[in-house]
């Protein structure tokens, strides 16, 4: 069974920090569940081979498991967890990072009417049952790092070919608009790199509408609609996850960090930070320091 082999390569290639020698492919292996963290997500496929996860987006949580995967389309900031995983069994996963223009040169080549189209702004993020033929196209993909002298002839034609799976597969909408310059998710992930760019900054919400090339009113249907969140929500999850990684190394100057991130006020940013994390940022330092970094939670 293609999931059967897709578990071994994964197993016996993942590394410590989830790169390969292939570009874009990811492997993610988590031997303990129920350990969240938060990171931005990325622009990618992530197959599960084995465990399951969780993420949460804004108000939407996403559960997908061995045998599915999820796509993300616009790079967005996420908290997740692993709820299958254990050292005797890990979590196991196949990651591919999507590029516009990849995806966009692949269009262009498309038969009328073989990819979906969008009606309406679709999410972010999706997950979906992974057909044989995408399973089997990552298990093939993965079979030159065994044979690493193939990877540049032969890796680009199985990556195109996974891509392929992609726009013509379930969420082939949501992926295909990656590739499109004008579609509406081009327009909010254009919003969303300049608030990511600008995060520390207040702004108003009519000049990034502008910005984005839609009108205030389009701009905040279609943001809610892909990250699930209203842009000033959304610039508050980047300052708290940005906040959150300098305190496991700056955690004596809690004040200082808050005033790193955007926030003049002492008491809002502790307000704020227990209200996403649970705990007031003193204390979270100092599990941070203990712990030590908490592994990505996207992908894969």
């Amino acid at each position: 069974m293609p999931l059967d082999e897709l578990r071994t390569l994964l197993a016996r290639h993942a590394r410590p920090d989830g790169t390969t020698a292939i570009d874009g492919v990811l492997i993610g292996r988590a031997e303990q569940a129920y350990q969240n963290s938060s990171a931005m997500s990325g622009t990618v496929l992530a197959l599960i081979a084995q465990g399951a996860k969780t993420l949460a987006l804004g108000d939407r949580v996403y559960e997908y498991r061995a045998g599915q995967y999820l796509v993300a389309s616009v790079d967005l900031p996420v908290t997740g967890h692993y709820t299958e995983a254990s050292r005797e069994v890990p979590a196991l996963g196949f990651g591919l990072v999507l590029q516009p223009a990849a995806i966009a040169e692949l269009l262009l080549t498309a038969p009328a009417g073989a990819v979906p189209r969008a009606g309406g702004t679709p999410s972010a993020l999706a997950v979906s049952d992974a057909p044989v033929a995408l399973v089997d196209a990552a298990v093939r993909l993965l079979r030159l790092l065994d044979q690493p002298r193939d990877i540049p002839v032969l890796a680009p034609l199985i990556t195109r070919e996974i891509l392929w799976r992609l726009v013509t597969g379930p969420q082939g909408a949501t992926v295909g608009q990656l590739g499109l310059a004008d579609s509406s998710l081009t327009h909010v992930a254009r919003a969303v790199r300049w608030i990511r760019d600008h995060y520390r900054e207040s702004f108003r919400v009519e000049e990034v509408a502008r910005m984005s090339g839609m009108s205030v009113s389009a701009f905040h249907r279609a943001f809610q609609a892909v990250t699930a969140m209203s842009p000033i929500q959304f610039q508050k999850q980047l300052r708290l996850q940005q906040a959150r990684l300098l305190l496991a190394t700056r955690g004596h100057d809690v004040t200082g960090v808050g005033h790193r991130v955007g926030y003049d006020s002492p008491s809002q940013f502790s307000r704020e930070y227990r209200r996403q994390f649970g705990v007031p940022p003193s204390q979270d330092s100092v599990h941070l320091r203990d712990a030590g970094p908490a592994p990505a939670p996207a992908v894969p």
